[in-house]
């Protein structure tokens, strides 16, 4: 299984950035999916590659979703209903293109 951990960017270029963990940790992320970024810029990585921009916010809420895995996974309790907040209460979603009733 792969999950998205939020990075920020340190300092790059064209293809790539040296980027930073919330732990502190670094990596080369590579930029080809969503283009040069500015120092400060928190991003979606998965496996070495930057898949989504995010706001300080969204990188937030995905690291408080981490954190909450982590506790479960290390045997400790966590508040999963505040680390997944946005899933509370609310069902699966297709994505658009499965909505939409084909035409004849």
């Amino acid at each position: 299984m792969c999950i998205g951990v939020p990075m920020q960017v340190v300092h790059g270029d064209a293809v790539r950035a040296l980027c930073r963990g919330r732990d502190g940790a670094e990596a080369w992320i590579d930029l080809l999916l969503t283009g040069p970024q500015p120092p400060g810029t928190w991003l979606l990585t998965f496996l070495g590659a930057a898949r989504e921009v995010l706001d300080a916010e969204r990188a937030a809420r995905i690291g408080a979703a981490l954190d909450a895995l982590g506790d479960l996974l290390a045997g400790r309790s966590a508040d999963v209903d505040a680390a997944f907040a946005d899933l509370v209460e609310r069902g699966p979603q297709l994505p658009e293109f499965l909505r939409k009733a084909p035409t004849s």
